[in-house]
Formats: C-alpha cells, sequence, structure tokens
C-alpha cells in the first residue's frame, strides 16, 4: 500500500493555524499549538514565518485569496450578465453558514482582534472588505441599477451583518434568510431608465 505523500510543513502550519485561529481566535493561539497542530516544531514554523503575526497576515491573505476565486468563477458561470453574478454572488454568501462552522467570518472576527492595530494582517482584512464592496458596486452598476454605490452598501451589509448573526444567534437565525432579503432588496431598487 502507498502511502499518500504529507504536505510540505509551510502548507501543514497554515493548515494548523487556519483551524486553530478559527476556531478559538488568533490571540488566544500561539506559536506553540500551531505548530503542535502542524506536526512540526516552532523551529520550523518560524523558517517560514518569522513571526506570529507573519503567520496571522499569510492566514488572512490565503482566505481573502479564497474569496477573490469566487468572483471570478461567478464571472465564467455568467459571463456578461452582472445581473446574474450579482444574484450568484449573493447566493454563494447565503450559503456561508452551512461551512462557516458556527464562528460567522474569520476575515471579519480577525479584524475584531486586530482593531486599532497597524499590522499587515489588519490591512489584509480591510483591503479585502473594501474590494468585496467595491466589486458589489461596479456589478450593481454594471447591472443597471439607479444608484448602484447605495445598493451594493445595502447588499454589503445584509452580508457582513448575516455572517455576524451567525456567531451570536446561530445557522437558524437571521442569516438564513439572507437570500431572500437581499432579492427583495434587489427587486425594489430603482433601475436606471435603458
Amino acid at each position: 500500500m502507498k502511502r499518500r505523500a504529507e504536505p510540505p510543513p509551510r502548507e501543514r502550519i497554515l493548515a494548523a493555524a487556519r483551524a486553530l485561529f478559527y476556531r478559538d481566535g488568533i490571540r488566544a493561539v500561539g506559536v506553540d499549538a500551531v505548530a503542535a497542530a502542524a506536526g512540526t516544531n516552532k523551529m520550523t514554523l518560524y523558517r517560514h514565518f518569522s513571526s506570529k503575526d507573519a503567520l496571522v497576515t499569510a492566514y488572512l491573505r490565503q482566505l481573502a485569496e479564497e474569496g477573490d476565486s469566487i468572483w471570478r468563477e461567478v464571472e465564467q458561470e455568467a459571463p456578461g450578465d452582472p445581473q446574474a453574478q450579482l444574484v450568484a454572488v449573493l447566493r454563494r454568501a447565503s450559503q456561508f453558514s452551512d461551512a462557516a462552522g458556527g464562528r460567522g467570518c474569520a476575515l471579519a472576527n480577525a479584524a475584531v482582534e486586530l482593531a486599532g492595530s497597524n499590522r499587515a494582517a489588519r490591512r489584509v482584512v480591510e483591503a479585502h472588505k473594501r474590494d468585496v464592496r467595491a466589486r458589489l458596486t461596479a456589478l450593481c452598476r454594471d447591472a443597471g441599477y439607479a444608484r448602484p454605490a447605495r445598493v451594493a452598501d445595502e447588499l454589503f451589509l445584509l452580508v457582513e451583518g448575516a455572517r455576524v448573526s451567525l456567531q451570536s444567534v446561530g445557522p437558524g437565525g437571521p442569516g438564513a434568510r439572507l437570500f431572500e432579503l437581499s432579492r427583495k432588496l434587489l427587486d425594489a431598487a430603482p433601475r436606471r431608465e435603458a
């Protein structure tokens, strides 16, 4: 029987950090715990990440890149149809609670833990959230909404609120209605004259 190759140390460290940081919080998890969970030691961890801050930054960049891939997938699913892309993004956002494990958005959680910090990790979160908002605005504009920035902001608040409510009231709370509420918002939003 052929044994499956173990991922390289950097990947194992990032996977362990991701699981622990999400479950327990960034501040609560030390590098010793990450190294142990990755099946390695602190020396190896520090060979790949110069500090815990560097590890946290890499973890958040990985999450942001995964979030970015959703936009590319949606664009490929409905090329040239910004309204269909917008609905697809909202549908995926509404399915977030199925995969989130009850702690809500890892990036939003990190933003709270890193509040008031100028660390690179905090900047990753801020840049990602600004980018999401800008992408929503562009889709709303391209889909013909009369006030695209306003519609995008309302959608952004719905999505963020749904993810935060997942942590406080669980998957059966108001976040479960995200897709329904966002569709109603889109249906009610005025469109530009053709």
